[in-house]
């Protein structure tokens, strides 16, 4: 979650005109770019196996002391350096390999070149990295990233990070590229003042007293995790737990809140959680993160997917900090937003930022499912149009690739509106949903591309929706059926027009009396009508199944 009020579209914006033709913004793109987006030389050599961050934060002077002991795999013979990245205005102190001595280094902006030993293809190694500084601060996070340095509504300090986009290394040392997560886990060290309680991600394996006002929380994860979820929170922490069956079985659920939030809590979020899993499951799969547990954690800011110890900061109510749709004010949106990532943006991660529409789209629509498994199908296609309020239609969906570009917003409300428009298409909801469930098994743990999950949906449909994606995706165009009937009323011409060549989603349209597929193109068609079937092309009813415009012929 990143972009504001479009996570909730169905308050702001009534999209604008769509374009006839849609290019990219122009842009220049700097060596910068390349650095931080592409999988270069110096990335590509090596495989990420695990990080293990050590962070001291000092809320007073706002700096952070650390290090990272990064593992990794050996994968290439070619190895010019490693790309190591750290965002100014933090530095780099010392880097050492396998614990050996410390490894020169150049700075080229965030990136830092090191010169590492030649090393065997298949072998296991570490660096560990110190570093500190004054890192960028949060200045509206989440939508800005940064360390937070507030307090709590009692004035207590309280403080965590936010990085989605702008990437980890805007705190930590890492290979800040999407498409390498570590897969051996990841371990978080947060040495704090003994008044307060850190947390993050996983399970909590060491609390020690250090004897000098002082605090070590050690917590970890074992499954892969991108860099950007691996998340410190530290204020007054309190904790409640509790034990719930999902489809693999135990699942540990555990509530981190701000000490005042405690019974407040208590009588909230469990039933919202529970509701969650069991939407979330039928519909997407297991959680993908049993051996992790499922964690919500208490936060000042709106709140974020990150992996197994979601923020929260809704402030306990229904709606979008009481804001939303009919629908979308019958539930907690950031519980099942933000919940939604597990298995869109944390099971499957895109390689390129540029392909962000796979985590923003699917957990949009996630809210749909969400709404269609609580109060049925209608309501979930009631819902599902509201949020097209929020697409602006300005620029393509999908942006420029090895450059950590990302596209536009309308990724959100548009993705969820492609992908509900798919469905109606299929016309078989038991087909679907195991569509569904299976981009979350046959892609489990893993990084991806949009290619990859578009083919996916095609091949597992039946049907080649390629130009459909390319539609929604890569242009502004939102595609009219125009039609007209014969003068005897008993043939229905139709075709599409405003799109790509070729475009071709199948449309069913159904209402109480009739239903018919058929299969416009840009060229001009003809069915024989039967029956009430000339009842079905209502603009309203087939706008309330797909994102097209539909205009009657004269």
């Amino acid at each position: 979650m990143r972009k504001g009020t479009l996570l909730i579209g169905t308050l702001l914006v009534s999209f604008a005109a769509a374009a006839q033709t849609t290019p990219q913004p122009t842009r220049v793109f700097t060596h910068a770019d390349t650095l931080r987006g592409a999988n270069g030389p110096e990335r590509s050599w090596w495989d990420i196996q695990r990080y293990d961050i050590t962070v001291k934060p000092d809320y007073l002077t706002k700096t952070t002391v650390g290090n990272d002991l990064i593992t990794y795999k050996v994968v290439s013979d070619r190895q010019p350096g490693m790309q190591l990245d750290l965002q100014e205005p933090l530095q780099i102190d010392s880097i050492r390999c396998n614990g050996s001595d410390n490894l020169p280094f150049t700075k080229e902006g965030n990136a830092w070149h090191v010169k590492t030993p030649k090393q065997a293809r298949g072998s296991i190694n570490t660096v560990q990295v110190w570093f500190s500084g004054i890192p960028t601060e949060a200045k509206r996070p989440p939508w800005s990233g940064g360390w937070s340095w507030i307090k709590d509504s009692l004035g207590r300090p309280w403080m965590t990070v936010t990085c989605q986009g702008m990437g980890a290394s805007l705190w930590y040392p890492c290979k800040d590229y999407q498409g390498d997560e570590p897969d051996k886990g990841a371990s978080m060290t947060m040495i704090v003042p003994d008044t307060l309680v850190g947390v993050s991600n996983g399970r909590l394996q060491l609390k020690k007293d250090n004897g000098d006002g002082t605090t070590t929380y050690k917590w970890a994860v074992v499954n892969p995790i991108s860099n950007y979820c691996l998340i410190p929170y530290i204020g007054k922490y309190v904790t409640f737990h509790e034990d719930f069956q999902g489809e693999k079985g135990h699942l540990d659920l555990d509530y981190w809140v701000l000490d005042y939030n405690l019974q407040k809590a208590k009588a909230y979020l469990p039933e919202q959680v529970h509701n969650m899993l069991h939407a979330h499951e039928h519909w997407m799969g297991p959680y993908p993160f049993y051996e992790d547990s499922y964690k919500l954690v208490d936060v000042q800011h709106p709140g974020m997917e990150h992996q197994s110890a979601v923020a929260y900061g809704n402030r306990y109510a229904f709606g979008y900090w009481g804001r939303g749709s009919k629908y979308g004010m019958m539930y907690d949106f950031i519980v099942i937003h933000e919940s939604g990532h597990e298995w869109f943006g944390n099971n499957l991660t895109t390689k390129d930022l540029a392909d962000m529409w796979v985590h923003e789209g699917f957990t949009n629509y996630s809210e749909t499912l969400f709404v269609d498994y609580m109060w049925g199908k209608e309501a979930g296609n009631e819902y599902n149009i509201a949020t097209r309020r929020g697409i602006r239609n300005e620029r393509p969906i999908i942006a420029h690739y090895d450059v950590n570009e990302e596209g536009s917003g309308d990724m959100y409300p548009k993705g969820g509106n492609l992908l509900q428009a798919i469905r109606h298409s299929i016309d078989n909801d038991d087909r679907w949903r195991q569509i569904l469930r299976g981009l979350n098994k046959d892609f489990y743990h893993q990084t991806v591309t949009s290619a990859q999950v578009e083919r996916y949906i095609s091949r597992k449909s039946g049907f080649d929706y390629g130009k459909v994606f390319d539609q929604y995706l890569r242009t502004t165009q939102i595609p009219d059926l125009e039609f007209y009937f014969s003068a005897d009323s008993t043939k229905v011409f139709y075709r599409y027009s405003n799109c790509v060549a070729g475009f071709d989603l199948p449309l069913v349209l159904r209402n109480d009396q009739a239903s018919m597929r058929i299969l416009p193109t840009p060229e001009w068609k003809s069915t024989r009508l039967k029956g009430d079937e000339a009842s079905l092309f209502e603009e309203n009813a087939i706008k309330k199944m797909y994102y097209i415009g539909v205009k009657l012929k004269s």
